[in-house]
């Protein structure tokens, strides 16, 4: 099944897009999983679910049953294989979608059982499950580690004309490679490719396609529609992405 991380530094349509592939892959006939894995969670609004699920780092007291308390002795590997089905939703073209939260910072030990739980139920849904997965993540990877990243076919790394998004993907790129990530590649979002394709390619990121600015999609965005229940030029490069995409991991199946 096709697993796939979409990443990028924040207001370049990652989150967009992550929605959009996610109902794709789904009316193509996969089984497919969204999994809001950003700060910001946004992603339900892109797939067209009105309300979305809580965080899984709401959920305090099922943490602490599943890996442990705070401050105290944690499980690396607690049980999560039923998570999907008890705090997912079901959104158009029966996507299922979880939040995954944000974990605090401040203390030293106050994190690792909310941090194993996540981890574990990343490597879960990557390595296990046999759903379709879209990770929609935040520029620092943060949930994903070296036992996760074997299970990604593909890190998408979403970026617009300019040098930050450029110095983003190159960070994005470093921190790939610090956790085993085998394959990446880029999308060119609200504009042409001309002077990006070429600085993305000096990093060794293979660029998928472009993808146009479209009016219709601030339009979507206003009346709080997800984008492929409108359509317009941003969906027909969307779906050329996607064909693109798919056609590079069979690629890779085939090497390996």
């Amino acid at each position: 099944m096709v697993k796939i991380a979409v990443t990028g530094k924040g207001g370049v349509g990652k989150t967009t897009f992550s929605g959009t592939l996610a109902r794709m892959l789904a009316r193509d006939g996969y089984d497919v999983l969204a999994i809001d894995a950003d700060a910001d969670m946004n992603l339900a609004s892109s797939l067209g679910i009105k309300k979305a699920p809580e965080p899984l780092t709401d959920y305090q007291d099922l943490i602490e049953e599943r890996a442990g308390e705070k401050g105290g002795m944690f499980k690396f590997n607690p049980k999560v294989d039923d998570i999907v089905d008890k705090f997912g939703v079901v959104g158009p073209d029966n996507v299922k979608m979880l939040v995954m939260g944000t974990i605090e910072r401040g203390g030293s030990g106050c994190m690792c059982p909310a941090s194993a739980f996540l981890k574990a139920f990343l490597r879960h849904v990557v390595l296990k499950d046999t759903s379709a997965v879209i990770l929609d993540m935040e520029a620092g990877i943060e949930h994903l580690g070296r036992g996760t990243t074997r299970g990604i076919d593909l890190m998408i790394v979403v970026v617009e004309p300019g040098m930050r998004s450029i110095e983003t993907a190159q960070r994005i790129k470093q921190l790939s490679e610090g956790i085993d990530v085998k394959h990446l590649a880029a999308i060119i979002n609200k504009g042409t490719s001309a002077n990006i394709k070429p600085k993305l390619e000096e990093l060794g990121i293979p660029v998928l396609g472009e993808i146009p600015y479209d009016p219709d999609l601030m339009e979507a965005d206003f009346n709080g529609l997800a984008p492929i229940d409108v359509g317009g030029k941003w969906i027909d490069s969307v779906t050329e992405i996607k064909n693109t995409m798919l056609e590079m991991i069979a690629g890779f199946e085939k090497e390996e």
